[in-house]
């Protein structure tokens, strides 16, 4: 399982009238957790892309907890539960307040396309490498 973990403060002009962030602002949110997480392998979105790979992404699903308010510090943890085997990859997201508090839940799935082809593709072997120490153990139960 491989695990990052993301801190941002919640800006007043992401709130709406009830001064809850706004529901649409948490698909931001995630990519905020996955661009880092991503980072944190020492990889980039741009360096994938200039192996000729996007990522775009194919499906979203958000559970909503409870509130995340004005000027509260939020901490993102994206976490990959199991090896991408096939043309996607599937980010979970959880969000927490500063009271440790869950907030949200979600999962975003990307998929990997050939840049120039528009088709399915495969995870590129840069960002494979670098995410098969975190997932060892899994072939070994």
């Amino acid at each position: 399982m491989f695990t990052s973990i993301t801190q941002i403060r919640v800006r007043y002009g992401e709130t709406d009238q009830m001064g809850y962030l706004y529901y649409g602002n948490y698909a931001l949110y995630y990519e905020v957790g996955r661009t880092d997480a991503i980072r944190s392998l020492g990889l980039t979105y741009r360096e994938v892309e200039a192996l000729g790979v996007m990522m775009p992404v194919a499906e979203m699903n958000v559970k909503y907890i409870r509130p995340a308010y004005y000027d509260d510090l939020i901490t993102i943890r994206t976490i990959l539960k199991t090896m991408p085997e096939s043309h996607k990859i599937i980010f979970h997201s959880e969000l927490y307040n500063e009271k440790e508090e869950l907030l949200n839940v979600g999962t975003t799935t990307l998929a990997f396309v050939d840049a120039l082809t528009k088709k399915r593709a495969s995870m590129p072997a840069s960002m494979r490498q670098k995410l098969l120490p975190f997932f060892a153990e899994e072939g070994h139960h």
